[in-house]
């Protein structure tokens, strides 16, 4: 079964942008961060863009034969002994003259110059900021999936590309953050609705249902587990509170006290012994008494059991104290 973030890729490689800048942006970002140049003879240049989800394979394919104004493309197959052996996508753009023209109209050639790291001119509008955003979610992007704790994360070997994408992204007033790992520079968001609206801007509709079903039921498994929690607490205080009545009753009885109480406290005191795991409601409705007027008599009963241990004790001490 494939991964969330496979689900998520295979979702926006299939999404089209109708115009020619954005998808001019979507392709600059996505070889930035999955492919390399090569050199020729005669200076000409070639790309080979490398990849292991065949939906990102075949949208490098479909943007390099509508952008790239005519050049060659080639596809090819090979199974990745490592990890999970899946099989590896390289989709080719072999040195030609041609070629020149595309690395222009992307950025990656100015003044006859290779410039790796920055797409300011593509970056102008606001929808092709989304669409080059896309293309590097599609060609170096991870997302954690909908249950686990919030984590999208853009990776890439370059530095400046790295840079570029926090800077894009922090202008684009997400709550970003930077780091390295090993070799590598990573762009990432760790808040949900941050990752929502990234996913949003991406066009991943099915991604984003998937994302706000999760968190609706995380929430309601939170708010569940709150009140089983509040109620389980409620239960434990009751459970100790009528142990304490019982052996305050039970005292009171060993000491012979019970037989000389007022008749509404030895009534109270007689259905607890009766039903020593009841709740106060439970008693209170059994000897068809008000719960708060239960709780004033019992307390009394608390009160003499505490007052009788007290001068048990003292009596106690004194027969010490007089040896």
């Amino acid at each position: 079964m494939p991964s969330f973030a496979t689900e998520v890729k295979n979702e926006a490689a299939r999404l089209s942008y109708e115009s020619p800048c954005c998808r001019t942006a979507e392709l600059a970002a996505l070889l930035r961060m999955g492919a390399t140049i090569a050199l020729g003879a005669r200076h000409t240049f070639g790309l080979n863009f490398k990849t292991e989800n065949a939906a990102v394979a075949r949208k490098a394919l479909q943007l390099l034969k509508s952008e790239g104004g005519g050049v060659k493309t080639e596809v090819t197959v090979s199974r990745n002994r490592r990890l999970k052996k899946n099989n590896r996508y390289t989709v080719s753009v072999p040195p030609a003259p041609n070629v020149s023209a595309l690395l222009e109209t992307l950025g990656f050639l100015q003044e006859e110059r290779l410039n790796m790291d920055s797409d300011a001119r593509l970056l102008r509008k606001s929808c092709c900021r989304a669409a080059y955003l896309r293309g590097a979610f599609l060609g170096g992007g991870s997302v954690s999936r909908p249950d686990a704790q919030s984590h999208l994360e853009l990776v890439t070997g370059s530095y400046g590309l790295g840079k570029l994408l926090h800077n894009l992204l922090r202008r684009m007033e997400f709550p970003v953050g930077f780091t390295d790992r090993k070799e590598s520079y990573v762009v990432y968001l760790k808040e949900g609705d941050a990752i929502l609206d990234f996913l949003a801007m991406m066009g991943a509709e099915k991604a984003v249902s998937a994302m706000e079903v999760a968190r609706n039921i995380k929430e309601v498994r939170e708010q569940v587990n709150r009140l089983v929690n509040c109620e389980t607490a409620n239960l434990q205080k009751a459970v100790d509170a009528a142990g304490r009545q019982l052996a305050d009753i039970q005292h009171l009885a060993a000491a012979g006290v019970l037989d000389g109480l007022p008749e509404a406290l030895r009534e109270v005191a007689d259905a607890r012994l009766a039903q020593p795991a009841a709740s106060l409601a439970e008693l209170a409705d059994a000897i068809h008494l008000t719960k708060s007027g239960l709780s004033h008599r019992m307390r009394k009963l608390c009160a003499m059991a505490a007052k009788l241990r007290g001068k048990q004790m003292g009596k106690s001490f004194a027969r010490k104290e007089y040896r």
